[in-house]
C-alpha cells in the first residue's frame, strides 16, 4: 500500500465526500491513524487541517487498518452536537466485512459483553456481565458469497472498541487480514476487510437528515463484490 503521508496532502481533497460550514465527511484509507498517535505519522485530522486550513474536531473514530466515512467538525460546537449523536445512538452507522469463514447463520444478531485490555490495545469477549464489561450488539447479514469469501453487511447498535472485529472473530468468523483477531494471514499491506460503508446523521444546525457512503478500495476482492452491492 502506498505511504499515505509521502503524498496524501495531495490525495486528501479527493477522499473528501462532503462538506459544508460545520463539517467535512473524508473517506478514510486504511492505514492511517484518525489522530496523532506514537508512529508520529500524520494522521486524518492532520491532513484534514492542512487541507482545511482550520483546526477540525474528532466526533467518532475508526481504527488504522480499517477505511470509510468519517465525519470531522469544524468547530467545537458541532462536535458537541454530534459526539451527542453517536452518544445517544442516533447516528447510523453501516459496514461491509469480508470474511474467509461465514457464519453458520446468514442473517442474525451479536451480543457479547467485551472488555479492554489497554496495554494490549485488544478487546476480549467475556461470558459475564461484570461492571468492567461493556454489552455490544450488532446485526448482519450475508449479502455475497465467492468461492473462499463471503460478503456481511453490518449495522452496530452499540459502539465498543474493535467490535466488529472482536464479534466477528468471537463467532469464528474473523474479517481478512486481521491476525489481531484470528486471520491466518495479513493483508500485504497491513489493512484488513473492513469498510465503514455507510453515515447516516443529522445537521447540527438545520437538523436535515445526511447520509453518506463511502466508494470501497481500490482492491480486487472488494471489486469481485461491488456489483452485488447498489453503489456503482
Amino acid at each position: 500500500m502506498k505511504k499515505l503521508n509521502e503524498d496524501r496532502n495531495l490525495e486528501i481533497g479527493s477522499k473528501i465526500l462532503l462538506k459544508n460550514n460545520q463539517f467535512l465527511v473524508i473517506n478514510k484509507p486504511a492505514g492511517i491513524a484518525i489522530q496523532p498517535d506514537k508512529t508520529g505519522n500524520k494522521s486524518l485530522i492532520d491532513l484534514a487541517e492542512i487541507y482545511t486550513k482550520k483546526k477540525l474536531f474528532v466526533t467518532h473514530r475508526l481504527d488504522r487498518p480499517v477505511s470509510g466515512v468519517v465525519v470531522l467538525a469544524k468547530n467545537s460546537e458541532c462536535a458537541a452536537a454530534l459526539n451527542e449523536q453517536f452518544q445517544n445512538n442516533q447516528v447510523e452507522k453501516t459496514y461491509l466485512a469480508i470474511v474467509k469463514n461465514a457464519p453458520t447463520k446468514n442473517k442474525g444478531t451479536l451480543q457479547h459483553f467485551l472488555i479492554k485490555n489497554e496495554k494490549a490495545n485488544k478487546s476480549f469477549v467475556s461470558d459475564k456481565d461484570t461492571p468492567n464489561n461493556k454489552k455490544a450488539e450488532l446485526k448482519y447479514e450475508v449479502v455475497a458469497k465467492s468461492d473462499n469469501y463471503s460478503l456481511l453487511q453490518i449495522n452496530l447498535i452499540s459502539g465498543r472498541h474493535h467490535q466488529i472485529r472482536v464479534q466477528l472473530s468471537a463467532i469464528g468468523s474473523p474479517i481478512k487480514g486481521d491476525v489481531k483477531y484470528g486471520a491466518r494471514r495479513g493483508n500485504k499491506d497491513r489493512s484488513i476487510h473492513l469498510h465503514a460503508w455507510k453515515i447516516m446523521f443529522h445537521h447540527p444546525i438545520t437538523k436535515e437528515q445526511i447520509e453518506v457512503a463511502a466508494p470501497l478500495p481500490e482492491d480486487k476482492l472488494w471489486e469481485f463484490f461491488a456489483p452485488k452491492l447498489d453503489i456503482l
